[in-house]
């Protein structure tokens, strides 16, 4: 048996009846990678040789999963068409591929959950540690991901999860909590509840150009992580994972979550807000990776907004920690009763650095963008 952890003779019986489902004999599977929405297993064959990647769709999370896995065959069908028609070699490993189940179905549901399988990435790894170069390769692959999506219509990808980066949403989402303070904690929080109210005509920018007809929506990852690239041993990218959560919306929050996780030297609940520190080399690598690729379809108004991205999901995840310290810790995990409020205090100080660099970011942002676009 493969990996640290071992599958009960029970559990291995009902992989098998998974597997099955989609003509895969092979029954060697283990635990496989950290995960933190779907559980992963990786499936070998008789002579340890990974074959796939089988996943349990965390369907609580993703509640249409027709539309989840119809949404990555769009996405891994129309990368694969431009990879071929640009004659890329060894394609099988430069996008994922689904494995249809015998029904032709991209899943399979047992009765409580539902399964879907990839084709196994042979002598891929992942790296661990963000650094100017790492974040510059990952800049490139996002950037080159939004590229080649760039031509599919819209309507073609939904949303997987409805609202994610919609900021009007998040902003009433927290106006509904304020109301009903369920916590009871609105009032010892006041200073924040102001400090949110008197940006929020400011962060929903991009809504408002998008009504206007000014701002396009695009397919985006979102959830930007380096972590979330597949390299070769050469460290060499080769392609994106975790697919899940690609769905229409505007460019700027890619960049934006990136910088907003990768360019903070704290973690995100950081309790010593003196440590909350932008790291510039790592959001300038990233910026220069990304926009080497991205500056081939973005529009002007886009490129003129991506400083502004960052920013804007820094204020997005302040609501988010906020409104759910304000009802009561429902959504997110915490360790102790103040963990909520304790990520909003690091957020905003997050947004405040983040604020205080747009501008610059701003003249650094397009100038890449005339340099790329030639």
């Amino acid at each position: 048996m493969h990996g640290e952890k071992q599958i009960s003779y029970i559990m291995q019986h009902n992989f098998q009846q998974i597997l099955s489902r989609f003509g895969i004999a092979e029954t060697d599977v283990a635990p496989f990678g950290d995960g933190l929405i779907n559980a992963t297993y990786r499936v070998c064959n008789a002579q340890g040789e990974p074959k796939y990647i089988l996943q349990r769709i965390n369907h609580f999370v993703f509640k249409d999963v027709e539309a989840l896995q119809r949404n990555i065959q769009a996405v891994t069908g129309h990368i694969r068409q431009k990879l071929t028609t640009a004659k890329v070699t060894d394609i099988g490993r430069k996008v994922l591929a689904l494995v249809p189940a015998l029904d032709e179905k991209l899943y399979y549901f047992d009765g409580e959950n539902y399964w879907r399988i990839y084709d196994f990435i042979a002598d891929s790894i992942t790296l661990t540690r963000l650094t100017p170069r790492s974040a510059r390769l990952s800049g490139g692959t996002f950037g080159d991901f939004q590229y080649m999506l760039s031509d599919l219509p819209e309507g073609t990808i939904v949303e997987s999860i409805p609202g994610f980066h919609n900021m009007p949403l998040r902003l009433s989402q927290m106006e509904q909590a304020l109301k009903d303070d369920t916590a009871g904690r609105a009032k010892e929080v006041a200073h924040i509840t102001a400090e949110l109210e008197r940006r929020k005509e400011a962060y929903c920018i991009q809504e408002t150009l998008y009504k206007e007809g000014k701002l396009p929506k695009r397919i985006n990852h979102c959830d930007t992580k380096l972590n979330n690239i597949l390299f070769d041993k050469n460290e060499t990218p080769l392609c994106v994972v975790d697919l899940d959560t690609v769905m229409p919306g505007f460019v700027l929050s890619d960049i934006g979550d990136f910088v907003r996780i990768g360019g903070n030297e704290a973690p995100e609940d950081e309790a010593d807000l003196s440590k909350i520190k932008l790291n510039k080399e790592v959001i300038m690598g990233y910026a220069d990776g990304y926009m080497s690729k991205a500056a081939r379809f973005l529009i002007r108004i886009e490129a003129e907004l991506l400083a502004y991205g960052p920013a804007l999901m820094a204020y997005m995840q302040t609501v988010r920690f906020f409104t759910d310290y304000l009802n009561g810790d429902t959504y997110y995990k915490t360790v102790h009763p103040l963990h909520n409020l304790q990520r909003t205090h690091a957020q905003f100080r997050l947004l405040q650095l983040l604020e205080a660099e747009q501008k610059g970011l701003q003249s650094e942002l397009l100038a890449l963008y005339e340099k790329y676009r030639g």
